[in-house]
């Protein structure tokens, strides 16, 4: 293992062929995305213990197989997730629990920068909407959770969940669609439903827009 110097300017893709051979690079790499990391698997499990746990198997993971990583035109951070999705996959099935969306996690949702009417209805309609993507499957709630909590491309979500692209569109479309359905149940009157479907619209325009 050598440890040569490091120019704080390097790019990411230059500074992940030197952490295949250099601890320090790779550590910079971990200084990069280690809280984001931990962010993400904290909103999976609910635990700052766990977290802190499997954080440092994900890293640790990463470090054994860095060697072999190839840089298939997603960021670096999508490999990342994608080894933190299958150890709180793991977890959450040797303990037989359920991943599901917070309270938590809405309030970190960032629908529309430029929509804040979006935001607001958002926040109005939190309760109800937390109910109704509670009974999504865990899959779909993790795709929605990597795009608005996390901020991730519908390419990187592919690269984490390993699907292609294209699936990802298909499923975000049909989850919208599904949450419509549910949501109506918890909509009490057609005005209230209303401001749904626009929230919903902007979800689509959110997530089917950005590649």
């Amino acid at each position: 293992m050598t440890n040569r110097p490091i120019d704080a300017a390097i790019d990411e893709s230059a500074l992940i062929r030197q952490a295949k051979d250099d601890q320090d690079a790779f550590g910079q790499l971990y200084e990069r995305y280690s809280q984001r990391i931990y962010q993400y698997i904290f909103y999976r499990t609910g635990s700052e213990a766990d977290a802190e746990d499997l954080a440092a198997k994900t890293f640790m993971r990463a470090w054994q197989h860095i060697a072999t990583y190839d840089d298939r035109g997603v960021p670096f951070s999508a490999w990342l997730y994608r080894i933190a999705h299958n150890l709180v996959a793991n977890w959450h099935r040797d303990r037989s629990r359920r991943k599901i969306i917070s309270l938590d996690d809405l309030s970190r949702w960032q629908v529309n920068e430029d929509g804040p009417e979006a935001v607001a209805l958002l926040a109005e309609d939190r309760a109800a909407l937390l109910t109704a993507l509670r009974r999504l499957p865990a899959e779909r709630q993790e795709l929605l959770a990597l795009k608005f909590v996390e901020h991730l491309s519908n390419a990187e979500i592919g690269a984490v969940m390993g699907r292609s692209e294209g699936a990802i569109k298909s499923l975000y479309h049909r989850t919208l669609l599904t949450l419509r359905e549910e949501l109506q149940q918890e909509m009490p009157t057609e005005q209230d439903r209303s401001r749904l479907r626009r929230l919903l619209g902007r979800l689509g325009d959110r997530g089917l827009g950005r590649e």
